[in-house]
């Protein structure tokens, strides 16, 4: 595992180009960031490789037991187009140290660098049929892996239609496990003390990143009623400063959706937004006549039952919505079937305590957005999926407890 996250760092370059062919990423962001956390990913598992254990038990009869983790079995890895190197390596590294062998299959939009890792994984000594990479389309490729009796357990990321389908193929198989990454409606909650223009960066942030196609993109935007009227004067103007272009020019901030279908979806939910009375209050529209390219794009005047705000759109849109107190601010945020993460931005520690408490949202981040880390747990609630990517919870999700139980002296009945 060392020395395939070095090989990765050697390839760096050619690793960050495939992936912005693909996908449309920044090329910056997929070579100094993507690719070098999928190496480091490999670099914190491999470290936790040989600290697998079980525990000694303290028995209430004359027994003595302990207990042992074992690898799973084969993993089948599903893995979405938004982050084709990180989330390879999200699912890849844990699974590849508690000794599992596994499937991997990239989606059928971005598996370049899917099929380049696995090249690599064998040049750094990883054994024949441990890693294997199968491309194709999900009705084909992936509803083979969920349905088949000798895959030990699925895991997925990506959309929540999606993961109903991968659930009922696991159940109608084996009784395979399965770990769900799915969708996310991020809030953003902004209050009073906050300062404007550090809320209104981390707010264009939050929903402008890869191109809006993040699963806890902020594009539930909640601002107190007394800086709102200043801090959408000063979103809107950092929207529309915004460089949309190349993702292989390093002063753009995104590049083009990752392909028609992503992009005529997104353009229909700014009609939707717009026929359903929501204001247009910048953006809304194709950049150019080449590639698929959106203007960043920001609804105000937005209401709770909007598609806008009830679907995840994973795009450049978001929707502002003014809010008078704390209680109504923690009422708007839990207000969707999604649960994957939210933000707060505030000064007063006794309302950030009090609102991260109760939004259920499996990771809140507090005058940040983005803060995933690979020693945080990461994962949903409600219908974003259950199951949790970094630090142990990650690794122990791909073990096996086994209890191993021996009587203290010679008895029938124990």
């Amino acid at each position: 595992m060392m020395k395939f996250a070095d090989l990765i760092n050697q390839n760096s370059e050619e690793l960050a180009t495939l992936d912005t062919l693909d996908a449309g990423k920044l090329f910056s962001e997929a070579k100094y960031v993507d690719v070098p956390a999928g190496a480091e990913l490999l670099r914190y598992y491999a470290g936790a490789a040989d600290k697998i254990h079980g525990e000694v038990l303290k028995m209430s009869r004359p027994l003595q037991a302990y207990t042992l983790l074992e690898p799973i079995g084969v993993v089948g890895h599903i893995i979405p187009w938004n982050f084709p190197s990180s989330l390879f390596f999200t699912k890849v590294s844990p699974a590849l140290a508690a000794g599992c062998t596994m499937v991997v299959k990239p989606a059928e939009q971005t598996p370049l660098s899917a099929l380049y890792y696995a090249h690599l994984s064998k040049q750094a000594g990883i054994p024949d049929g441990v890693l294997n990479v199968v491309t194709g389309f999900g009705p084909t490729a992936g509803a083979a892996i969920s349905h088949h009796m000798d895959i030990d357990m699925v895991s997925f990321t990506g959309s929540a239609e999606v993961g109903r389908e991968i659930m009922k193929a696991a159940a109608s198989s084996n009784l395979k496990p399965v770990s769900l990454e799915l969708g996310g409606k991020s809030p953003l909650i902004i209050f009073d003390d906050a300062d404007v223009d550090i809320a209104s960066d981390l707010a264009l942030l939050g929903f402008t990143c890869n191109k809006g196609e993040v699963c806890v993109a902020s594009t539930r935007l909640y601002v107190q009623e007394g800086i709102y009227d200043e801090f959408v004067k000063k979103l809107a103007e950092k929207a529309k400063a915004l460089v949309v272009g190349d993702p292989f020019d390093p002063q753009a901030r995104y590049g083009p959706q990752v392909d028609k279908t992503q992009f005529e979806k997104i353009l229909s939910y700014i009609e939707h937004g717009k026929k359903e009375g929501a204001t247009l209050l910048s953006g809304g529209k194709r950049i150019g006549e080449k590639g698929y390219y959106i203007e960043p794009t920001i609804f105000t005047n937005v209401k709770e039952d909007m598609l806008i705000v009830k679907d995840e759109i994973f795009g450049p849109v978001v929707g502002l919505m003014k809010f008078k107190t704390i209680e109504e601010a923690i009422q708007s945020a839990n207000a969707t079937r999604y649960g994957l993460a939210a933000g707060i931005v505030t000064k007063d520690l006794n309302v950030a305590n009090t609102v991260s408490r109760s939004v259920r949202a499996g990771s809140i981040w507090i005058n940040c957005y983005f803060a995933i880390d690979q020693d945080c747990p990461f994962g949903g609630y409600k219908m974003s999926g259950f199951g949790k990517d970094f630090g142990l919870d990650a690794l122990h999700k791909y073990l096996q407890v086994k209890s191993v139980v021996t009587p203290l002296y010679d008895s029938p009945w124990l």
